[in-house]
């Protein structure tokens, strides 16, 4: 068994091993060089997030994508960096929205050079991919264009909050399925994409894409809850502190409304919930509660449903290696929360 790219995706094919480890080796080689610029201070903030390393989940995916067609067509790489510029860039405005301290285990640039530099950053990292993609066509623009709106849109649902009249739940699934679900379904789509792989194909993995998206990010909501920092490579509750209601949360609320038997704890926390949770005191108090009520549970559930149904969407495909290492991808995605 070997080991393919930093997710720890395991896999049984020498030959897929090697294909993907060179296209990852490929990709950061252009990662590096898209985070170079004229000004020397521009590459040290640029450069930030990426030396402080990552997943590279959504590159991973588009060589994976790649292999359903010519795995070494030119634009497979090169799609593949547009997806983690982006990625990238989102990370810096993320931060600055959250006040967030730590990222990849490392100051977060907002906390290092300020909010504006980190903006102006994520502006550089986004103008970047760019110009990336326009090399490779006017329809993988058109695409990128789609994806970004969703993502964005996503971003603004969130920071708005639901309407009165829609359930909280639903809101949340719409905006995860805009932040996070919209750039895998690219990487899924892109990969095929470029290899010139059939239409049905390049179907099938935005398709994927979309579900395995969506449960990467309930395994991020499960583990910033469960984990402590030095697992996650970031501060533990940002959303909490923030008051952005993730997936255990909504879940805590929906067991509160439906008005079981509470015990003292549970009150407690919906207590915590309701208030102002800045204070490092009650944030941490909130946070030891949550990890012991049955909603972390029930988030976790959710998890698995998403990358069950990921798994799923894989079946039209050819059983070659590369489908066994996606669906490997969701046993993966299901263990980051435990």
């Amino acid at each position: 068994m070997t080991v393919v790219g930093p997710f720890g995706l395991s896999v049984w094919d020498a030959t897929l091993d090697a294909d993907v480890q060179a296209g990852l080796a490929a990709v950061e080689e252009g990662l590096l060089s898209a985070t170079k610029s004229d000004v020397p201070f521009i590459t040290d903030t640029a450069k930030h997030l990426l030396e402080a390393g990552g997943k590279r989940f959504r590159p991973l995916l588009v060589l994976l994508g790649a292999q359903f067609g010519d795995p070494h067509a030119p634009g497979v790489v090169p799609a593949a960096v547009v997806v983690e510029l982006t990625h990238l860039a989102t990370l810096y405005h993320d931060d600055v929205m959250d006040e967030a301290d730590v990222r990849r285990g490392v100051t977060s640039a907002n906390t290092r050079w300020g909010n504006s530099v980190a903006v102006l950053t994520g502006d550089f990292l986004f103008s970047r991919a760019s110009h990336i993609l326009a090399d490779l066509g006017p329809e993988a623009v058109r695409v990128q264009a789609e994806a970004f709106e969703r993502l964005i849109t996503g971003q603004i649902m969130e920071t708005v909050g639901p309407r009165d009249d829609r359930d909280p739940l639903d809101h949340y699934l719409e905006v995860i399925a805009g932040k996070t679900s919209s750039l895998m379904a690219v990487s899924g789509r892109f990969g095929a994409m470029m290899s010139g792989a059939p239409e049905a194909t390049v179907s099938t993995l935005t398709q994927y894409g979309e579900r395995i998206g969506a449960a990467f990010q309930l395994a991020d909501d499960v583990l910033d809850i469960a984990s402590d920092s030095h697992e996650s490579g970031k501060t533990p509750g940002t959303d909490l502190r923030e008051g952005i209601p993730t997936l255990p949360v909504l879940h805590v609320r929906r067991w509160h409304a439906q008005g079981p038997a509470e015990s003292a704890d549970d009150r407690r926390l919906n207590e915590l919930l309701d208030g102002d949770l800045t204070d490092d005191a009650l944030h941490a108090e909130a946070l030891q509660l949550l990890r012991a009520h049955p909603a972390l549970a029930e988030a976790r559930r959710d998890t698995l449903r998403y990358a069950e149904e990921a798994r799923a969407a894989l079946a039209p495909l050819p059983d070659i290696p590369a489908k066994r290492a996606l669906a490997g991808l969701c046993d993966a995605v299901v263990h980051r929360a435990g």
